[in-house]
């Protein structure tokens, strides 16, 4: 059941109202959950600034020139989309902060699959994709290394394994939302202003995911729901089940509940790529007595690694959550919450290119340019070409990510006026790569070849001259990578909260807190990826397998090619045996950036005043409040000291005073207006404050990355302003402002650069590579920056057509628009600028729009989300030291806006079963990603299809 009332003129707000007539009406489930929530002590900890207050709230007199309430009516609703619509504007309406929130519209049953994508329905949130799902998620522009995220009221932080580009593995901030089931979640909350009682560590928002308690629900509860998929791009099945049990004993005093969701799916993401584009003088360039003279002029650029590939991902997602409540006496709870999620995957990605085009030509016949067209922006669109070396490339990973959560959450109250709250718990996400092995092999001096973007700059058509690229005959044997690697974050949180009513308009609150989190990463490599066995002609011959793309014809462009069969490779030559010419270590100079650990332990503590007045006829209320947190940071890495690696430990502290203020002015009872200022801190990327150095050759791509242990973190001072105007039950119009002023920034500048021009680094990192100490490399450095300012709107509809008449009433509509705008400066290494521009991950535009409709028996909705390009590195790779940073020469790299459109239905068969059939991504949205904001150049351009579910629930 769900209580609905009509609210008159009143300074209490609605889920003040909502758990007073709960305490009355118990055990009503929606509201049951509030109030369980509340006492859990789901305040401080869970950042419930309205449900901290509910209690002590419901208890104030009227203000003056206010009425109490009166005609409240209970009313039987069924758990609906709508009725979920409802209750997340009751949360948002009783907050003092601005925040905004989802809420399951059924037990165990979250109104989208992928928690990243009901999100991007947030004003204000957009997502990263990777296989086709949503990843991560970015704030007002500011991207996943800005966003903190709650489970339960404690910190968390997942990392997933991801494609090359789509990010690889997570070794930052940034929260994988890929590694949950969303059934397993019943609410979610964004809180995009803080408040002192919220802890530290957010730019953009802090987001608080809610898993399911035994209180939550009117004693025993059973759900189950089963789901089988179809990807008509891959033409695989794919399955997804959940299930929920939960009950109450002794008289409600004791609750225990368990949920289990399980994911399997499967699905081909396929497409074409260049790794980026080239100036035509870069890595010793064409031979200059090519006939085609154009494409040696210095700004003409040609595409590196002109490549097609098929990459197949195997998914199964299990997670798994359990709550034990008990309830001693009526002013004590105890909630003991218990989460485990894994998410394990197998990846192959299978690719035929051309890789001359992305390395020197020493050692073999220089590159001849027959014939070509350059474009307009200096685009070689076309070429063909002699002594081109034609490479197959297969690699295979296994992924898993382990997730554990266990907290306790505690609470009593001593007093009407006093009460303490804690919180102690221990989360943990490791994430193992113990394969990713590529294999690669090579057909020499191709006469002929020849690319051709003209007619498709997205799907360009490849002719691979004398070779025949499906002829398994003639392949060299080139390289065997091994690099497994493994990375792992924990948390541990204790924390200790206390509320005191002073008076019926004024609440102290306080707390401490202490927090340690570590991050570690290893990877391991061979000392030489280009060392092979010799083979015969007749076993290489026996080691390859073909492929095919399944949805792409390009005219004249093989859809089939021979690539090398890992599988056979492996039993051939025990590829994992970890031994002779296959063994691994982690001490390879290559890689000892990424073996590192980071250690933060963060102290802090909060005083806030919770406040209600009047100003003159205008019910004011709100909280002021500071916290002040200081962080102490042990980064381990590993350096280069003349021709040894050596542990490198580098400790440093910082402190952080935040104060904050909320103001929410109630204009009539239906009309607010809210106001939020505070300074923010967001700690540097885990990346950047490593103390190592890594040295990656993979091919012709050469880049080298070092950390800066001493970077200070991001610091703002943020300002927001609100116009909320509920004009209907369930109705909401709603107008966002908000500034930005980053005064501290992080950023990893990018410069082309001789590696023995490097100050620092030693030849003996290049031990084991292709590379010599004369090659150009990529080299990223973090620096602090100046920042920046940050501002933009947020518009946010919502409304049940009530007011239609007939079966057109059961219609209603959900739409949000955000504009968001920035500028920041960005550098050399050495302090000097090179480009203006917008933060990374920052979409100007985004639009996300629901119609729906809830009949007796059938419910349905339609969803859309539209977010405008956005940038992914600044400045851009590969414009050499030779060119300015501009537009033209690779002055930045970027992902191409999105459109993607969900649908659903469903249909009651009776009060325990109902059908239903979803589809997800029904355009089949493509990933389109370019480099140079001029040329527009081709990156990576992939797509996966649409997926349909039919799928069946019973709830008891």
């Amino acid at each position: 059941m769900q209580t609905v009332f009509e609210r008159k003129k009143t300074p209490v707000t609605m889920l003040t109202l909502a758990i007073g007539l709960a305490l009355q009406m118990q055990p009503v489930a929606a509201l049951a959950q509030q109030a369980a929530e509340s006492a859990a002590g789901a305040t401080t900890q869970d950042g419930g600034d309205a449900a901290t207050q509910a209690a002590p709230a419901a208890q104030q007199p009227a203000a003056s020139g206010q009425e109490d309430i009166q005609d409240m009516q209970t009313v039987v609703a069924t758990a609906t989309y709508r009725a979920s619509l409802e209750k997340a504007l009751d949360i948002k309406r009783g907050e003092k902060g601005m925040v905004d929130a989802i809420v399951a519209e059924d037990i165990g049953k979250f109104p989208d699959l992928n928690l990243a994508e009901s999100l991007q329905r947030v004003p204000g949130v957009t997502i990263a994709r990777d296989a086709g799902e949503g990843r991560n998620i970015s704030v007002r522009g500011l991207g996943a290394d800005f966003t903190r995220v709650r489970l339960n009221g404690l910190e968390a932080l997942t990392t997933t394994g991801g494609t090359d580009s789509s990010g690889g593995a997570n070794r930052g901030r940034g929260f994988d939302f890929n590694a949950f089931a969303s059934e397993l979640f019943s609410q979610l909350i964004v809180r995009k202003t803080p408040s002192a009682e919220i802890e530290e560590g957010s730019l953009g928002a802090t987001v608080d995911l809610r898993t399911a308690r035994p209180f939550d629900y009117g004693g025993f509860t059973f759900s189950a729901s089963a789901l089988a998929g179809y990807n008509d791009l891959s033409d695989n099945g794919s399955s997804r089940m959940s299930a929920l049990i939960s009950n109450t004993w002794a008289d409600g005093r004791f609750g225990a509940l368990l949920s289990v969701a399980y994911t399997d799916r499967k699905l081909i993401e396929e497409g074409s790529s260049t790794v980026r584009w080239d100036p035509s003088t870069a890595n010793g360039g064409f031979d200059p007595a090519s006939p085609y003279t154009p494409a040696l002029a210095n700004d003409v650029f040609h595409p590196r690694i002109p490549r097609y590939g098929v990459m197949r991902h195997d998914q199964q997602r299990l997670g798994v959550t359990s709550s034990l409540q008990f309830k001693p006496g009526d002013n004590t709870l105890f909630t003991l919450d218990m989460m485990y999620a894994k998410f394990d995957a197998t990846r192959t990605e299978d690719y035929i290119e051309a890789v001359s085009f992305s390395r020197s030509g020493s050692g073999k016949p220089a590159t001849i340019v027959r014939d070509g067209e350059v474009d307009g922006h200096g685009n070689l669109v076309y070429g063909v070409f002699d002594n081109v070396d034609i490479r197959s490339e297969s690699r295979y990973d296994e992924l898993s990510t382990e997730f554990q959560q266990i907290n306790l959450l505690g609470e009593h109250r001593f007093s009407d006026d006093f009460k303490i709250s804690g919180l102690v718990g221990h989360s943990e996400s490791e994430h193992d790569n113990p394969i990713q092995t590529t294999v690669i092999m090579d057909k020499l001096n191709a006469q002929g070849y020849t690319y051709d973007y003209r007619g498709d700059s997205r799907l360009p058509s490849f002719n691979y001259g004398s070779v025949d690229v499906n002829d398994p005959n003639g392949w060299a044997l080139a390289e065997i990578r091994l690099r497994p690697q493994w990375i792992k974050n924990t948390f541990d949180t204790g924390q200790l909260d206390f509320a005191w009513t002073v008076s019926p308009y004024f609440t102290l609150k306080g707390g401490v807190q202490a927090k340690e989190y570590q991050f570690s990463s290893r990877e391991w490599r061979r000392a030489s990826e280009t060392a092979v066995p010799t083979l015969t002609q007749e076993q290489r011959d026996e080691l390859n397998k073909q492929v095919e793309l399944a949805g792409i014809n390009v005219s004249g462009n093989p859809s089939r090619w021979v690539v090398p069969d890992i599988d056979a490779y492996n039993r051939l030559l025990n590829l994992y045996s970890n031994s002779g010419l296959f063994a691994v270590s982690d001490r390879i100079s290559g890689v000892a950036g990424n073996n590192r650990k980071v250690t933060e332990k963060n102290r802090g503590f909060y005083l806030q005043g919770d406040f209600s007045l009047d100003l003159g006829s205008i019910p004011l209320s709100g909280n002021i409040g500071v916290r002040h947190v200081k962080t102490e940071q042990i980064s381990d890495g590993v350096g280069v000291v003349g021709s040894a690696l050596v542990p490198v430990s580098v400790r440093r502290d910082y402190s952080d005073t935040l104060p904050s203020l909320n103001l929410v002015a109630e204009i009539t009872p239906d009309f607010l207006i809210r106001f939020a200022a505070a300074k923010v801190m967001a700690r540097p990327g885990l990346g950047n404050i490593g103390s190592g150095v890594t040295v990656n050759v993979s091919g012709g791509n050469r880049t080298i990355t070092a950390g800066n242990p001493f970077l200070d973190p991001f610091r703002a001072t943020t300002y927001d302003l609100g116009f909320e105007w509920y004009f209907d039950e369930g109705a909401l119009l709603g107008v966002g402002l908000f500034y930005k002023d980053i005064d501290s920034f992080v950023q990893t500048t990018r410069e082309n650069r001789v590696f023995n021009t490097i100050p620092g680094l030693d030849p003996a990192l290049l031990e084991g590579t292709t590379a010599l100490p004369t090659d150009e490399f990529q080299y990223n450095y973090p620096v602090n920056t100046e920042g920046g300012p940050l501002q933009g709107v947020e518009l946010n509809y919502q409304q049940p057509f009530r007011f239609l008449p007939g079966l057109w009433s059961n219609l209603g509509v959900q739409f949000s628009y955000t504009y968001v705008d920035s500028k920041i400066q960005y550098t050399t290494s050495t302090g000097v600028p090179t480009i203006k521009t917008d933060l990374l991950g920052l979409s100007k535009h985004s639009y996300a729009a629901t119609l729906y409709y809830e009949g007796e028996k059938l419910s349905a909705r339609v969803s859309t989300t539209v977010r405008d390009d956005y940038l992914t590195t600044a400045p851009g790779r590969n414009n050499t030291n030779a060119l300015p940073v501009g537009p033209g020469n690779n002055d930045v790299e970027g992902t191409k806006g999105t459109t993607t459109v969900d649908a659903s239905l469903s249909w009651k068969l009776t009060d325990q079963w109902q059908l239903s059939l979803e589809g997800t991504n029904l355009t089949d949205e493509w990933n389109d990603q370019w480099i140079d904001s001029a040329a527009d150049r081709p990156v990576v351009y992939t797509h996966t299809g649409r997926q349909y579910m039919l799928g069946v629930r019973y709830k008891f």
